[in-house]
């Protein structure tokens, strides 16, 4: 690598290893590997929460990288304070305890490597830590005093190999008694008297109450520019509601830190005076380092809601931060360390602290809605999130074990009406992906249900989307299928779903226009919207001859999901409409290729348009094609 092509950069690098790594592999080798996956698993889900990326992970050591020393520092104790609880739960001889460095520095960058004097000076920083401590350089120091609710002990100036010049370091305190203290360090009287002007500046901030305003200034993060937006703010609180980090160890319980995710973004799209963004969007982010500020530009909101679940045995721990992305701060942090029986309660106190801090005021009927459930079992409501996982799974295999814990989740719970919605429409989307020889004699217990789950709770969006799908797909009879869309729109008007539901039946009962209209609203609420719902706007466009527009949608889905057999299957149709014969020839072509058994016949009889001419002009097209 010639000089030219060396790629340096300053960044903050924390590392952290395992004090008596060795001992501990020698007394017990099998455990001391578990346990060591979990602490590193537990490890990168903080680290990523705080806005950093592992770099490297070998043995017993965990490299990291932020682009804010207060992220670094921050992520470092709250790392410490977890594996300290989690070790409190083992034997003595079995506690795992990290020493973590942080430092400011110069690095190299090799691809996803970072090497180099920056990196040396944090590995002496770690040596210097003690089991469970943390010890930062000068440079990292220099940056976060005054910013963290912490206190620091100065080590004196410390020698590193190939470094001239001694490195000043500094031991992380984190006692409530030494908060803003440094502790062994002597300060020129500049400094002494530069202390005492900001105590009188701080005084006056707190005479005037505004200390609070000037702690939320001393943890900011770099603001969004609302210059940058993709949207225009809305004229109301507007907040994205990003995947809860599964804590947990065990990936297995995914379902539950995502379900009380989903269940906070449910909880908010019951009220008017907000403005939510869909699950489809927040959790596209899910598995990777979003920095706030880029969230906000990129759903176009003024608030960032993040955090954790972890749940081991009958406890559950959540911690949850709101943040004001237009000015970079915190508007509040909090940890809730509770038993899992009283989940329900848990998710309604922080629904509430949301709707509080935004200062969004409910009436009784809307607090009501907005912390309904569904269930009040809580074991009904675990397989309930198990379910709302694969209902988003539009495969075969992901619809019959949606069926089968919508059913177990009934066996639990009777009167538990989300489950009756779930088990309909799974009925009706397997209907969709033609596993019914005859799909009307497969929906009739598919309305049944529907009807009941409405009859058992009348109150929330999803049976009414589920009963309208139903009335389309079962009786045809587009004027109630509507009707119920539309009344689950009104129940959650920031339902990018409900609005999207209500589309695609305006759009089925030969209203393309009104359709778009709405799946322009879906968009905003969801501005990275589901395949589905790609695939429905396209065949809008479609519908009125936009057929470029639909073309390009289709392909935009393909390039993303290339085995989405129906994008293929409606290129195809919009492809021939628009006179490119050979292009439709291919993705008919594609279209067996992914479904081997497709047939006109069967896609015919899963068609829910209104207009039957609609149906055999796409089935022409599709022939012509070379589809039998």
């Amino acid at each position: 690598m010639t000089t030219q092509e060396v790629k340096r950069k300053l960044t903050a690098i924390l590392s952290a290893d395992v004090k008596g790594y060795s001992r501990l592999m020698g007394k017990d080798e099998e455990s001391t590997a578990h346990t060591l996956n979990t602490y590193k698993e537990v490890m990168a889900g903080l680290i990523q929460r705080h806005h950093g990326r592992v770099v490297d992970a070998p043995g017993d050591n965990v490299l990291a990288e932020f682009a804010s020393v207060v992220d670094a520092v921050r992520c470092a104790v709250e790392i410490q304070k977890e594996l300290e609880t989690r070790n409190a739960e083992l034997p003595e001889n079995r506690r795992m305890e990290f020493r973590i460095g942080i430092n400011l520095g110069d690095v190299i960058e090799e691809g996803d490597k970072i090497l180099g004097d920056g990196v040396n000076i944090t590995a002496r920083m770690e040596s210097l830590s003690k089991a469970g401590g943390i010890c930062i350089s000068g440079t990292a120091f220099d940056q976060v005093k005054n910013k963290l609710s912490v206190g620091y002990q100065y080590l004196g100036k410390q020698t590193v190999k190939n470094i001239p010049d001694p490195v000043r370091a500094y031991k992380v305190l984190t006692g409530p008694e030494v908060v803003g203290k440094v502790i062994g360090e002597k300060e020129p009287k500049e400094t002494r008297w530069g202390w005492k002007v900001a105590a009188v500046v701080v005084l006056a901030l707190v005479a005037g109450g505004l200390l609070w305003n000037f702690y939320l200034r001393a943890t900011r993060i770099e603001p969004a520019s609302k210059e940058r937006m993709a949207f225009p703010l809305p004229d109301k609180p507007s907040i994205a509601v990003l995947p809860f980090v599964n804590m947990s160890g065990d990936p297995k319980k995914d379902y539950f830190s995502d379900g009380i995710t989903e269940e906070i973004i449910n909880a908010l799209s019951k009220i008017p005076h907000i403005f939510v963004i869909a699950r489809s969007s927040t959790f596209t982010y899910k598995g990777k380092s979003a920095k706030v500020q880029q969230v906000a530009e990129q759903m176009g909101v003024r608030y960032v809601l993040e955090g954790s679940v972890q749940w081991s045995g009958d406890r559950v721990r959540i911690t949850a931060q709101l943040v004001d992305a237009t000015t970079g701060h915190h508007v509040f942090s909090e940890r809730y360390d509770r038993e899992l029986k009283d989940l329900f309660a848990l998710q309604d106190e922080i629904t509430m602290k949301i709707m509080t801090a935004m200062q969004v005021k409910l009436t009784y009927g809307e607090q009501v809605r907005m912390m309904a459930k569904g269930t009040k079992n809580l074991e009904a409501y675990l397989k309930l999130m198990q379910a709302f996982e694969y209902r988003h799974i539009m495969t075969k295999e992901g619809k019959i074990k949606y069926r089968q814990l919508a059913e177990e989740t009934i066996a639990l719970d009777p009167k538990c009406a989300l489950a009756y919605s779930f088990l309909a429409s799974s009925i009706g989307q397997q209907a969709l992906l033609g596993v019914y020889k005859n799909p009307q004699e497969a929906l009739a217990p598919a309305m049944d249900l529907a009807q009941k789950a409405v009859s058992i709770d009348d109150s929330q969006a999803l049976p009414h989307s589920v009963l309208a799908f139903i009335y389309i797909m079962y009786k045809r009879d587009f004027e109630k299928g509507i009707a119920e869309a539309e009344r689950a729109v009104a129940l959650e008007p920031n339902s990018a779903e409900a609005y999207t539901q209500l589309a695609v039946h305006l759009l089925w009962a030969g209203r393309p226009e009104e359709a778009i209209a709405l799946f322009k609203k879906a968009i905003r609420l969801s501005p990275i919207p589901p395949f589905r719902s790609l695939l429905r706007i396209a065949d809008a466009y479609a519908s009125i001859g936009q057929y470029e527009e639909a073309i390009a949608t289709y392909k935009k889905i393909i390039q993303k999901e290339p085995h989405q057999v129906f994008a293929h299957l409606h290129l195809a149709v919009t492809l021939m409409l628009a006179g490119k014969e050979d292009e439709a020839r291919a993705e008919a072509t594609e279209v067996m290729r992914l479904d081997p058994q497709f047939s006109l016949e069967r896609f015919a009889r899963s068609r829910p348009l209104k207009n039957q001419l609609d149906i055999d002009r796409e089935v022409a097209a599709l022939r012509k094609a070379g589809l039998k």
